[in-house]
Order: C-alpha cells, then sequence, then structure tokens
C-alpha cells in the first residue's frame, strides 16, 4: 500500500512539470509589423487581392482566382492573422505582459523602458517581419 501513495503523489507532480515544460515550449504568435501603416498598407494589399480575384471572375475567368492565395502572404495567414497583428501592432510599445509564478498579466508599460528606446512587450518580433 506504501508504494501506491507514493505513485499517487509523483504522478501529479510529473503532471504539473509537463505542464509548466508544454507552456513554456510554446511559441509566442507574433504578427505584428514594425508600424501601422506598413501593417494596414500589407491588409490593402491582402484584401485588395482577394476581391479583385473574385471581381474579375467574371471578365478574365477562373485563372484570376489563382491571386487570392497571394493575399495569404500578405495577410501572414489569414485575415484574422491580420486583424490580430494590427492589434499586436498598435499595442506594440504600450503594453507589457509579466509572467509570476505561471500567472501573466497585462500591464502598461513603464514610461521609462519607452523613453530608452526598449523593447518591452515583443522583443522576439522576427526581423523581416517589421
Amino acid at each position: 500500500m506504501n508504494t501506491m501513495n507514493v505513485a499517487n503523489t509523483v504522478k501529479p507532480m510529473q503532471g504539473a512539470k509537463a505542464q509548466a515544460a508544454a507552456q513554456s515550449a510554446a511559441p509566442e504568435m507574433n504578427f505584428a509589423s514594425k508600424s501601422v501603416p506598413r501593417h494596414l498598407a500589407r491588409g490593402a494589399i491582402g484584401f485588395g487581392l482577394i476581391t479583385g480575384s473574385i471581381a474579375l471572375v467574371p471578365v478574365a475567368g477562373p485563372a484570376t482566382l489563382l491571386a487570392a492565395p497571394l493575399a495569404l502572404i500578405a495577410f501572414r495567414g489569414c485575415p484574422t492573422c491580420w486583424m490580430v497583428g494590427l492589434a499586436q501592432t498598435i499595442s506594440l510599445g504600450r503594453l507589457e505582459r509579466q509572467c509570476a509564478d505561471g500567472i501573466c498579466t497585462l500591464t502598461k508599460a513603464h514610461p521609462a523602458a519607452k523613453a530608452t528606446n526598449e523593447p518591452t512587450a515583443h522583443i522576439n518580433v522576427p526581423a523581416a517581419s517589421r
């Protein structure tokens, strides 16, 4: 019976460690651009490609639908990904995520960090996406 109790107490601890490891290993999805105008330009290109490809079907035939997948490049995925990126771009440098003991909160960025141009919220944005 003693072995049974030890096994039951070890499993929850292993589960907690595995869950913590899975949370820390999960990649952060970041769709932000360097600036809001740049992000809006990407959106205009993406929505223009989708709208144009559908609108030109009666004039030029179904071959124009081949332009629609190019919008996925401008959107970095899908229109929803673009909208999430817009929110991230607008909040870039204004919000800061702080995690302690497995609990994460969003707070306003410190004015001192903004004055010294220190990255606060998105320090791991790939250079190509800025």
